[in-house]
């Protein structure tokens, strides 16, 4: 027997402008214990986040994404025994099922013969996902932008890590209400005005040069969004009076994490004040939720823990 401990991040996606492509790992942590048992039948535990609602058989996110690498060694997976201890919110847009890919992919991947690159690990995650931002996020660390190009032979995925400024924070609020991804996605169009298009592009630029060059006071307009947030707005009417709050007390940029309904505000100092002050517009709208003060991490997702029974 064997028993891997594993730590896989909570991710926040588009940073705004960058639909699909942008991914930020967050210091904000769901915890995986896999034990390989001689005999028996898989079981899945879950506290936390998801406690009495995830799946606990072989439906199980993590479960399914480690059958996902035993397939692709063409093995079998062993009998397991998984612990789940969840700390990333459900259907927030925080990358809860990222994280347990990203998880279930990097606790499989040591316990196989077959040794994955990383880059291995991200094509799967992102097949497993649907969708790349994320999952980029959760198996690299960082902020990351990745380009799936869809006419190459295997979907390639192109990754760049993104210098992110020191001190850097996020603020994070919560609501109480989900938003569940299809139903995000549903609501956007099919088509939009090129003068959207032109503004998002410039947008994604500046945000990646922002970043990378250590220039935070340029992440207001950076952060600013045509292609998805205006959409999803009805789905959240309470986002722009917390995007507004979250200015005004000192914010450098503030977007939905995701497709929602968590809004993540970027800070270098003024924190607390921030967090009062969208917690004070949420309960004004009449939105209940959480505020909490993170920060970026470099860190994907890790074996925290390998020993040998």
């Amino acid at each position: 027997m064997s028993l891997i401990r594993v730590k896989a991040p909570a991710t926040s996606a588009n940073m705004g402008p960058g639909y699909d492509c942008l991914g930020l790992a967050l210091d904000v942590w769901n915890s995986l214990e896999v034990e390989t048992l001689s005999s028996g039948e898989s079981v899945v535990e879950i506290s936390g986040q998801g406690e009495g609602e995830l799946g606990t058989g072989r439906d199980n996110l993590v479960y399914r994404s480690m059958e996902f690498l035993f397939n692709e060694a063409d093995e079998e997976l062993p009998v397991v025994r998984i612990r789940c201890q969840n700390d990333i919110p459900l259907a927030r847009g925080m990358g809860s099922s990222a994280a347990a890919i990203a998880g279930g992919l990097v606790a499989a991947n040591a316990i196989c013969s077959h040794d994955f690159t990383p880059n291995d690990l991200l094509e799967m995650a992102a097949t497993i996902e649907g969708h790349p931002d994320n999952v980029a996020a959760a198996i690299m660390g960082g902020m990351q932008l990745v380009i799936l190009d869809s006419a190459a032979a295997g979907h390639s995925l192109y990754t760049v890590p993104i210098n992110v400024p020191p001190e850097l924070h996020a603020v994070v609020f919560v609501p109480d209400v989900r938003i569940a991804t299809e139903d995000a996605r549903a609501v956007l169009p099919e088509k939009v005005p090129v003068a959207d298009a032109v503004h998002n592009m410039g947008r994604v630029g500046l945000l990646v040069a922002a970043m990378a060059t250590n220039h935070p006071e340029y992440l207001t307009i950076a952060t600013q969004d045509r292609l998805h947030q205006p959409y999803r707005q009805p789905l959240f009417p309470a986002m722009k009076v917390i995007f507004k709050a979250a200015l005004d007390a000192g914010a450098l940029g503030v977007f939905l994490s995701g497709s929602g309904s968590t809004v993540l505000a970027l800070t270098q100092g003024r924190e607390m004040t921030v967090a009062y002050e969208m917690a004070e517009a949420a309960r004004q709208a009449s939105v209940e939720g959480n505020v909490s003060v993170t920060q970026p991490t470099v860190r994907g997702a890790h074996i925290v823990v390998e020993e040998q029974a």
